[in-house]
């Protein structure tokens, strides 16, 4: 899975609500960080991270965590990833204790 198709889904996503102005994801120290400037209150730029976060990640078994970080100009800076669930997808034949076959 290829997450830079997810990340432009995220920002087109981002870009189509009418509160936000700007946006830009920068890599700092291989951690994604995005800035985003908007003409709302911190609380409605999450709300709005995480539903565009959501429709860029629909039909695919991944997760996003956002942390706010600081403000910055007339920016609010977040911390925000899309991660892969550490849960075993297969049966390795080991009989593990949490084998996927074992699920109900």
């Amino acid at each position: 899975m290829d997450l830079a198709v997810i990340w432009d889904k995220f920002a087109e996503h981002l870009q189509s609500f009418k509160a936000i102005e700007d946006y830009e994801m920068k890599k700092i120290a291989g951690i994604p960080f995005i800035y985003v400037k908007a003409s709302c209150a911190k609380e409605e730029i999450e709300e709005i991270i995480k539903k565009s976060a959501a429709k860029s990640m629909r039909g695919k078994r991944l997760h996003s965590e956002t942390v706010y970080v600081r403000p910055q100009a007339n920016h609010f800076v977040y911390r925000h990833r899309f991660y892969v669930p550490q849960e075993k997808m297969f049966c390795c034949g080991n009989l593990c204790v949490d084998c996927i076959r074992l699920r109900g």
